[in-house]
């Protein structure tokens, strides 16, 4: 995934609606995680903040997918972990978000946000619904 340019990125509103956004996503050499920048005031970071489960998938530029998508978790980066995203994103690409990405926000006096992406844990076995449920009468 972090080998293409975009990858759409979909978080979901309070209602479960997913919402799509191409992003671009930089990773370290271990390829366990990535990692994504926006600005305070976006649609996906407002989102992010009350769902952490995203989906992502390969895309053009406009955000349309050529892929099949893949579930992760994000977290919103502070401090050394956010510097370590930023150089990420601008070894990847160095005249995006190496100047002019973070020279735009800075002149809308925008707070940029770096946020990390990770597989999501195993989730929990589900209980076999297929059975039916017996309940116990007094006999």
């Amino acid at each position: 995934m972090s080998r293409r340019t975009y990858t759409q990125l979909v978080t979901f509103r309070r209602n479960g609606t997913p919402v799509g956004t191409p992003v671009h996503l930089a990773a370290p050499p271990d390829g366990e995680r990535g990692y994504f920048r926006t600005w305070h005031t976006t649609g996906k970071a407002k989102r992010m903040r009350h769902t952490k489960r995203v989906e992502l998938a390969p895309s053009t530029f406009r955000g349309r997918p050529v892929g099949e998508p893949i579930q992760a978790t994000v977290r919103l980066l502070d401090g050394a972990e956010a510097k370590v995203a930023a150089d990420l994103l601008a070894a990847r690409h160095p005249v995006l978000h190496g100047i002019l990405i973070p020279r735009y926000h800075r002149m809308r006096g925008w707070r940029t946000l770096h946020y990390e992406l990770t597989r999501p844990s195993e989730p929990e076995p589900e209980s076999d619904s297929s059975q039916p449920r017996t309940e116990r009468g007094n006999t």
